[in-house]
C-alpha cells in the first residue's frame, strides 16, 4: 500500500490510519542523502516527539506500558528504553549550535524519566535492605508503578518483580548518561541508596529471578531460574559503575560507588558458564540480545558471542521478528488468558504459532551498526521495512509483535511458516508499544549516521579488539585483553629472623615496621570497613552486608588473570606475604623458586617487578575509604598485620615439615561403644585423665549429645575444649580428629556457597547427604547458613565426620569443575555422598586384600588427589565390576544418554519404571523439549533411588540397549510401561542358565558375577540386555496385534 501522509483526514482515514490489521502499510523509506542535517534532525524530532515523549508522565516521568488512555502502569525496562531514546537524540543535536532548546528538552526528559525511577525505588528503600540479607521474589523491588503517582501497582503475589535486568539496566543507563554530561544524582541520600541497589545487584549469579518476560521458567508455573540475561545485564552494570562517580565532573571521593570485584568475577564465570543457553528451561532466549549486545555488551569472548547469537538467530528467527523462546505461548491464540500460570502439559500447544516480535530486528540493526558489519544492518532494515506501519504523520510504527490469528492455528502447526501472521497493533496492547518505539529511534539514529555508537556508549562497553589500546578500558566488558603490564611486587616478611634468612638466598624483603605508616590489613578487617559504606539512618541503610571480601579483592589472586584483565591507570600492586611456616620442609623449594622468579622479573610469562612498598604505593591506584570519617565516632579499631615478636639472636630453622600421623595415632584408645551409657562424671574423669586426642574427641562428642555446648569442663567450656582439640589435632596432623573436632564444633569451611555456585552454573546439579541415606538436592544457589544447616541434618546423624569432609569436596570440586570441566563430562548431578563412595571404592582397590586406608584419616592435599584419581576417566586394566562400581558412584552417563532417553519416552506411551520411580511420557513430553536441562534433571531424579552403583550403572546400560533397538526397529514400540528392573531380573535369570546355574537364575542376591561381566561380546552384560527387550517388544506385537 502507498503512504496515506498526504491524503485528507476523514473519519475513515483516521479509523484506517495504522493500517489495516490485516495488511499494514509499508514504511515509505526515502533517502534524503543530501537532506540538510537539521532537517533530518527536525524527522527524528517529530517522531521521537509522536511515538514517545507526548506520552511521557508530566508528573513522574514515567512512561506507560500501554497507550491506552485509561492505562496507568509504567514497568522500568520500558521506561529505560524511552529515555534511552530522548537522550540519544539529545546526544545528536548536540552537533548543532542552535537547537532551540531541543537538546536540553530533550537531556531533561530523559532525566527526568531516570529521577522518576529512582524516586520509585527509593520509596522502597525498606525492601532493597531485606533484599540485601534475604534475596527472594517477596523481597525484591517493584518493577511496575503507577505511571503518575510511582506508587506501587500489585504485591508481590499478585505479580514476577524479581527482575535483576532492570535493576541492572537502570545502573548501566545511570552511567552511561552521568557519563556523557547529564547530572542525575544530586545528593549524598541518593548515592547510598544507588551503592546499595550494588550490593543487591552483585548477588545475580546466585538470585535465581523471573527474567525479561516476567514468566521465571518456560513452564511459567510461578518458579524462578537463574537468566543468563539477567547476570549479563547484572556483570554489565557492576563493570560500568565500578569506580564510577556519580556527580560526573563535580564529584569528590565519597560520591565515587565500590563494586565487590569477586562479586563481579562470580557473575562473569557464572554467564560464561550458563552461556549459550539462557537458563535451564530455556535452551536459547531472545532476551539474550540486549545482553550481548547493545546496551549491556556483557559477553568479552568472541567464539561465546558468535555461539550465542547463532543459537538465537537459529532457533528463533523469523519472517516477521523473533520468537522470545520455544513454546512461547504469551498472546497466541491457544493461550488461556484467564489465567496466570500454565497447566502441566500446556506448552505442546504453543508449538510452532509462537508470536514473532519485530523488536530484535532492531536490535540486530543495531549490533550490525556497532560492529561494524553493514551486510547484518542491511538484512535486518529489508526485513523490518515490510512489517513496520506507518502512521498518519508518517513516523514508522513498530507492533508489538505478529501472532497466528485461531483459525489459522491448526494449518501452521501442521507446517510451520505456512501461514500469515497479523499484527498485535489493535487490540489490548495499544496502538503504540514504546519499547520498539524506542529502540527503532536508536537505530535510525545510528543508520542515517546522526549519532555514532560512542554517543550513546561513552563509556566504552563495546570496543572493537583493534581499538582496545587506545581508548580507557574500565568501564569496557573486562573480558582478556593483549596486556604487556608489568605487576609491581611488594615482598613482606613475617619477622625480622626470616627477613635474615631470606637475605642469605638474596631475597630482599620487608617488615610490617619497616613499611609504616602504610598497614597491611587481613581481608576480614575490610569486610568491617565496608559494613560502614553507604549507611543511611533517613533510608533505614545499613551498608554492606558482612560478605568476606575473597581472593580477588584482597590481590592473592593468579598473575595471570591480573595481566590479562587489568584496565585501570597506573600498575596492579601485587602485596605477597611470607611467614616462616611457608618454608617448613618440603614447602621451601617451591617458595624459594617463586621469589627467586620474582627477583628475576618474570614468573609464568608475567613481567614483575620488585621493590620497597614505599616505592611502589606511588604508581598504584589507590581506593578511597572516605565513607569512614562520616561517621567517625562508630568506627571500630582496625587491626592490621602485625610482625612477629621474637628474640632478637633466634634464628630461622628450615624444619622438616611434621608428617602425617599413623592409622595407630589416629585411632581412639577407648572403645567408645563402652562409654553412651555411662554417667557423666565417668565420662568427664576420663576425658580429663586420657592423654588421647581421638578419645578426647570421641568422649566430647558423647558429652555434647548429653550435655550441651556450655557444659563445664574444669576451667573451660566443653565448647573451648573441642577448640583445643581440634588445633592440637592439626598441628600434628591428626586428620580424622580434626574432622571429628569441627564437625562437632559445626564448623564451615569459608567460600562453600560460592563453591557450589560454581558447579551450579556449569549446569550441574549437587546434592549433599550420606551415601545410602536421605539426600537434599541443591538446584539454585544458597546462603552460607542454609548449606550448612543441610549438610549437618543431612550428614552428622549418621556420621560426624562425614559433614566436614563432605565440605572438602565441595571446595575440591568447585575448583576443578572451573579449571578442569571436562573431568565432569557425563555428570549431572554431583552426587557428594555417592562421590565419597567412589573414592571408598577406589581405596579398596588399592588396598586389594589388605585392609583399605580409612578416608577420614586423609589429609586434605590426599583427599583431593584421590578425588583427582577417581574423577579421570577409568583405565582398562580395572575389573568390570570396579568400573560399574566408581562410575555408577560418580552417576556418570555415556555421550548423549539423555537425548536417548527421549526418544524411548517418545515410543513408551505408559513411560518407564525404575526403583519405584515412575518417567511418565505426558506431560514430560508435552512441557519439555529434547534438548532441554530440565530433562537430563528429571531423568537423573527418576534414577535417584536406586542404591547400588554398579546396579545404576547396568539401568544406564539397559537404557542405551532399548533406545538402539528402538532405532533400529522403528516399526516397534513400547504399549506397556517399559520396567527396567524387571528386565535386568530377567537377563540375570538368562545369565544365570547360560553358566549352569538355573537353580540361582530367581536369586538376585548374588549379581556380582553378572557386574563383573563385561558390556560388549557374545555373552556380555548387552546381548542378555538386548535379548529381553526384544522379547518384551514382539510379545507386545503379539498381543496388541494378533
Amino acid at each position: 500500500m502507498a503512504s496515506t501522509a498526504n491524503e485528507k483526514s476523514s473519519p475513515r482515514h483516521k479509523l484506517n490510519r495504522y493500517g489495516s490489521i490485516y495488511e499494514p502499510l509499508k514504511l515509505s523509506i526515502l533517502h534524503h542523502e543530501d537532506e540538510p542535517l537539521w532537517e533530518k534532525l527536525d524527522r527524528s524530532y517529530n517522531a521521537v516527539k509522536s511515538t514517545i515523549l507526548n506520552y511521557q508522565s508530566p508528573t513522574t516521568g514515567l512512561f506507560p506500558v500501554k497507550t491506552c488512555s485509561d492505562y496507568k502502569e509504567a514497568k522500568v525496562r520500558d521506561s529505560l528504553y524511552c529515555a534511552a531514546s530522548a537522550w540519544a537524540l539529545a546526544m545528536a543535536y548536540r552537533r548543532i549550535d542552535d537547537d532551540m532548546g531541543r537538546t536540553h528538552e530533550l537531556e531533561h526528559s530523559a532525566i527526568k524519566c531516570m529521577r522518576g525511577i529512582l524516586y520509585c525505588y527509593m520509596r522502597q528503600s525498606d525492601k532493597v535492605e531485606r533484599f540485601k540479607q534475604n534475596p527472594s521474589p517477596h523481597t525484591c523491588l517493584h518493577s511496575v508503578f503507577n505511571v503518575h503517582t510511582g506508587d506501587e501497582v500489585h504485591s508481590h503475589d499478585q505479580y514476577s518483580h524479581l527482575q535483576i535486568d532492570a535493576v541492572s539496566l537502570f545502573l548501566l543507563y545511570l552511567v552511561e548518561m552521568i557519563c556523557s554530561g547529564l547530572q542525575i544524582i544530586y545528593n549524598t541520600d541518593e548515592v547510598s541508596f544507588i551503592q546499595n541497589l550494588v550490593f543487591c545487584v552483585e548477588r545475580a549469579y546466585r538470585v535465581p529471578d523471573f527474567g525479561m518476560w516476567e514468566r521465571g521458567s518456560k513452564y511459567n508455573n510461578g518458579s524462578t531460574e537463574l537468566h543468563s540475561s539477567s547476570v549479563g545485564l547484572a556483570k554489565a552494570a557492576l563493570e560500568a559503575i565500578n569506580g564510577f562517580n556519580l556527580f560526573g565532573n563535580q564529584g569528590c571521593s565519597w560520591s565515587v560507588i565500590f563494586v565487590d570485584l569477586d562479586a563481579h568475577n562470580r557473575n562473569r564465570q557464572t554467564l560464561c558458564s550458563l552461556l549459550p543457553r539462557e537458563s535451564r528451561s530455556h535452551n536459547t532466549d531472545a532476551a539474550l540480545l540486549p545482553c550481548i549486545s547493545y546496551p549491556a555488551f556483557a559477553v568479552d569472548d568472541d567464539a561465546l558471542y558468535s555461539q550465542t547469537l547463532d543459537k538465537i538467530v537459529r532457533k528463533l528467527k523469523g519472517k516477521y521478528g523473533f520468537k522470545r523462546f520455544l513454546r512461547d505461548g504469551y498472546r497466541t491464540a491457544n493461550e488461556d488468558k484467564n489465567r496466570r500460570y500454565y497447566r502441566p502439559a500446556e506448552m505442546k500447544l504453543f508449538d510452532g504459532i509462537e508470536c514473532e516480535f519485530p523488536i530484535f530486528f532492531i536490535y540486530m540493526i543495531i549490533d550490525g551498526v556497532f560492529r561494524g558489519n553493514p551486510a547484518q544492518v542491511k538484512e535486518y532494515q529489508e526485513l523490518l521495512q515490510d512489517i513496520v506501519f506507518q502512521s498518519y504523520d508518517g513516523h514508522a510504527i513498530i507492533p508489538k509483535y505478529y501472532y497466528v490469528p485461531a483459525d489459522f492455528v491448526e494449518a501452521e502447526q501442521k507446517k510451520h511458516g505456512s501461514q500469515k501472521r497479523f499484527p498485535s497493533n489493535s487490540g489490548r496492547d495499544g496502538m503504540l508499544f514504546l519499547w520498539g518505539q524506542a529502540l527503532y529511534n536508536i537505530a535510525k539514529l545510528l543508520v542515517d549516521g546522526l549519532i555514532s555508537p560512542k554517543d550513546i556508549d561513552p563509556i566504552h562497553r563495546y570496543v572493537p579488539r583493534q581499538d582496545q589500546r587506545n581508548v580507557s578500558m574500565r568501564y569496557s566488558n573486562q573480558g582478556p585483553i593483549e596486556n604487556d603490564v608489568v605487576i609491581h611486587v611488594a615482598l613482606i616478611a613475617e619477622s625480622q629472623r626470616l627477613q635474615v634468612f631470606l637475605n642469605t638466598y638474596g631475597i630482599q624483603t620487608q617488615t610490617p615496621q619497616q613499611v609504616e605508616p602504610i598497614q597491611i590489613w587481613p581481608q576480614q578487617e575490610l569486610v568491617k570497613a565496608y559494613r560502614f559504606l553507604a549507611v543511611n539512618k533517613k533510608l533505614g541503610l545499613s551498608g554492606r552486608p558482612e560478605r568476606p571480601v575473597g581472593c580477588i579483592g584482597t590481590c592473592k589472586n593468579a598473575l595471570q588473570f591480573i595481566k590479562q584483565c587489568w584496565k585501570m591507570p597506573g600498575r596492579p600492586l601485587f602485596l605477597v606475604l611470607i611467614r616462616e611456616d611457608n618454608i617448613k620442609g618440603s614447602r621451601f623449594n617451591p617458595v624459594l623458586d617463586m621469589l627467586a622468579s620474582f627477583k628475576k622479573g618474570s614468573i609464568g610469562g608475567v613481567k614483575v617487578h620488585v621493590d620497597r612498598l614505599q616505592t611502589l604505593i606511588s604508581g598504584a591506584v589507590v581506593e578511597q575509604l572516605d565513607f569512614l570519617r562520616v561517621n567517625e565516632a562508630e568506627i571500630p579499631e582496625f587491626k592490621s598485620f602485625e610482625e612477629l615478636e621474637l628474640p632478637r639472636h633466634s634464628k630461622v630453622k628450615r624444619q622438616t615439615s611434621t608428617p602425617n600421623a599413623s592409622d595407630l595415632e589416629q585411632q581412639p584408645e577407648i572403645n567408645i561403644q563402652e562409654w553412651y551409657n555411662r554417667p557423666t562424671y565417668e565420662i568427664l574423669q576420663k576425658f580429663n585423665d586420657c592423654g588421647c586426642l581421638a578419645s578426647q574427641a570421641q568422649l566430647a562428642s558423647i558429652l555434647l549429645k548429653k550435655e550441651g555446648p556450655d557444659f563445664f569442663s574444669r576451667d573451660e567450656c566443653l565448647k573451648d575444649e573441642l577448640e583445643r582439640i581440634y588445633r592440637q589435632a592439626g598441628s600434628r596432623k591428626l586428620w580424622s580428629v580434626v574432622r571429628l573436632a569441627a564437625s562437632l564444633l559445626t564448623k564451615l569451611v569459608d567460600s562453600l556457597a560460592p563453591s557450589i555456585t560454581s558447579v551450579l552454573v556449569h549446569g550441574k546439579q549437587v546434592t549433599l547427604g550420606l551415601f545410602g541415606h536421605e539426600e537434599a538436592v541443591i538446584s539454585n544457589p544458597l546462603s552460607p547458613g542454609v548449606i550448612k544447616d543441610i549438610i549437618y541434618s543431612k550428614c552428622s546423624p549418621h556420621g560426624e565426620r562425614e559433614a566436614v569432609l563432605q565440605q572438602e569436596l565441595v571446595i575440591h570440586i568447585g575448583w576443578i569443575i572451573s579449571n578442569n570441566p571436562e573431568l565432569f563430562s557425563g555428570m549431572l548431578k554431583i552426587r557428594i555422598g555417592w562421590i565419597v563412595q567412589a573414592m571408598k571404592h577406589e581405596l579398596e582397590i588399592r588396598a586389594g586384600d589388605m585392609r583399605p586406608q580409612d578416608i577420614y584419616q586423609l589429609s586434605p592435599s590426599d583427599v583431593k588427589q584421590l578425588l583427582l584419581d577417581v574423577l579421570q576417566p577409568q583405565q582398562t586394566g580395572r575389573s568390570w565390576l570396579n568400573r560399574r562400581q566408581i562410575d555408577g558412584s560418580l552417576n556418570r552417563t555415556p555421550l548423549g544418554f539423555y537425548d536417548r532417553v527421549w526418544q524411548i519416552l517418545e515410543r513408551t506411551r505408559n513411560g518407564i519404571m525404575v526403583a519405584g520411580c515412575h518417567l511418565p511420557q505426558q506431560p514430560t513430553l508435552s512441557d519439555m523439549t529434547m534438548y532441554e536441562m530440565n530433562f537430563s534433571l528429571l531423568v537423573e531424579d527418576t534414577l535417584k533411588n536406586i542404591v547400588l552403583p554398579e546396579y545404576r550403572q547396568i539401568i544406564v546400560e539397559l537404557l542405551m540397549v532399548v533406545s538402539i533397538v528402538l532405532e533400529r526397529n522403528p516399526e516397534l514400540e513400547f504399549q506397556e510401561s517399559v520396567d527396567l528392573d524387571c528386565l535386568v531380573k530377567d537377563a540375570f535369570a538368562d545369565f544365570q542358565k547360560d553358566r549352569g546355574r538355573p537353580e540361582r537364575a530367581e536369586k538376585q542376591e548374588d549379581m556380582e558375577v553378572f557386574y563383573n561381566t563385561p558390556a560388549l561380546g557374545k555373552k556380555g552384560t548387552s546381548s542378555y540386555l538386548t535379548k529381553v527387550v526384544m522379547i518384551q517388544l514382539l510379545q507386545e506385537v503379539k498381543t496388541y496385534h494378533p
